[in-house]
């Protein structure tokens, strides 16, 4: 699923906001626009035509907001919230929308809202990854959270926390790094450096000093160069 393109629609009443949503999402290249409305209404019909996989949608909106419009359609796309207002944020997560951005939207913002949803969407299509059924249980914000192992990308450690990055967002949990260590051990992870256990499976590439993930650089420690050479040939 490396080409996916992601059918993509942007619902704002601002015709200058659409029109910087449009641009965004016309350079990117795992996006396809296929449609742009300025009210809800006009959303819910046009959607009824349009094979959409993911809506950029305002909340404030003259008649019905971006709200109103979810609570009237039977099948969602992924959502990513783009609006002015910060006081929707808890409410939106409650639509799980993917991402919440605030504008003026910035191209960096962008571009890290729509690699959540893009990994998301390969998470739910690619049928490889449904063979894939080992998890772990963690607890995050007091709560039990289950983790995939398959779309686990890294852990990272934050003092007295470590920090959870998978496919589709992260998260952080109040244990250590040698308790994590230890309960992956036997599961393709292995500590490369005393801030990071990675998933030996997403390693794209490495040199001396550091792997590649999806595009992040991790660092490599100079002691686990060797233990890594051999991890990944034997992987």
């Amino acid at each position: 699923m490396e080409d996916v393109k992601l059918k993509c629609v942007v619902v704002d009443d601002s015709g200058l906001q659409r029109l910087s949503m449009v641009k965004l999402i016309k350079d990117h290249p795992n996006l396809q626009l296929v449609g742009e409305f300025s009210n809800a209404i006009e959303t819910k019909n046009g959607l009824l035509d349009l094979g959409v996989d993911l809506l950029f949608l305002n909340v404030e909106m003259p008649i019905l907001s971006g709200f109103d419009l979810l609570d009237d359609l039977r099948n969602k796309p992924l959502i990513i919230f783009v609006t002015g207002k910060t006081q929707y944020a808890h409410k939106a997560f409650d639509y799980e929308a993917i991402d919440y951005i605030h504008k003026p939207v910035t191209r960096d913002r962008f571009n890290k809202a729509a690699a959540k949803a893009i990994g998301l969407y390969k998470l739910q299509n690619d049928k490889s990854s449904v063979e894939d059924d080992r998890f772990i249980f963690v607890k995050s914000n007091l709560k039990k959270r289950k983790v995939m192992l398959g779309s686990l990308k890294y852990i990272e450690a934050l003092g007295d926390y470590v920090k959870f990055v998978t496919n589709t967002d992260s998260f952080v949990v109040l244990a250590t790094m040698k308790s994590f260590e230890k309960e992956l051990e036997d599961e393709n992870f292995l500590r490369i450096h005393k801030s990071y256990i990675v998933n030996l499976d997403r390693i794209q590439r490495y040199n001396s000093r550091e792997v590649e993930i999806d595009g992040e650089k991790i660092p490599l420690s100079r002691h686990k160069k060797t233990l890594l050479a051999d991890a990944l040939s034997s992987n």
